[in-house]
């Protein structure tokens, strides 16, 4: 069964997700003071419906995290933490980036659930792309096109691929082209500023985060566990 992206197994009377456990009485699951009930094929808790791996809603879906604001790479971050928290087995692609943040010590506490791979060298691309960052780039569509088929991960990220794409690191097309091939039970996410506009509108999910204010603007200095 799934609820978003959780998902659980029935096994001997119980309800099993991660570490969590639930038994089913009377015709309702019950974790705690929660319950919840089937109903027309769905369970029902609150306003949430978790729906079955055969049922259409079970797909997976296309998430864009782009515009000019901090916070796409964040928002990855923390989904992939979620689903690692439901057991769920996840690729994070990191495009046009070389460099360790804090988050990449972090996800080593995850290490059997989450692999993270750059793809891309230690600074920013400010002029023109070299031939070693086309070979990067490509390097990592690779590696995503076999997350996204190969049934390991429920959850692949691809971060700044659409500034790959808006560098001319990647193809649009090769992009689509991944979307398409992917697993069902995939959820894909693309982040980066300038998403295309045909990615954005193949996907299910667009969030444009605008930058209204930041303190970097006014001088101040990245900071280690918040910016890097």
């Amino acid at each position: 069964c799934e609820m978003g992206s959780a998902r659980w197994a029935v096994r001997d009377g119980q309800c099993e997700m991660g570490s969590a456990r639930w038994a089913v009485r009377d015709g309702q699951c019950e974790m705690g003071t929660a319950r919840w009930v089937r109903r027309d094929g769905y369970g029902e808790m609150g306003m949430a419906k978790m729906h079955s791996r055969d049922e259409p809603n079970g797909h997976g879906r296309v998430h864009v995290y782009t515009g000019s604001g901090k916070g796409k790479t964040t928002a990855a971050l923390g989904l992939a933490l979620r689903a690692a928290g439901a057991g769920m087995r996840v690729f994070i692609a990191q495009f046009c980036k070389g460099q360790l943040c804090s988050e990449h010590s972090a996800l080593q506490r995850f290490d059997d659930l989450v692999r993270c791979t750059q793809y891309g060298g230690l600074g920013f691309i400010t002029g023109p792309p070299t031939d070693e960052d086309v070979l990067e780039a490509q390097r990592g569509l690779q590696d995503a096109r076999q997350a996204v088929s190969s049934g390991e991960y429920q959850l692949v990220i691809l971060d700044e691929v659409n500034v790959a794409m808006h560098l001319g690191l990647l193809a649009v097309e090769d992009v689509l082209e991944l979307i398409e091939s992917r697993a069902p039970e995939v959820e894909l996410v693309l982040t980066g500023r300038n998403a295309p506009a045909v990615i954005v509108e193949r996907a299910d999910l667009v969030t444009d985060m605008a930058a209204v204010k930041h303190y970097l603007d006014r001088g101040h200095q990245a900071r280690r566990g918040i910016e890097m």
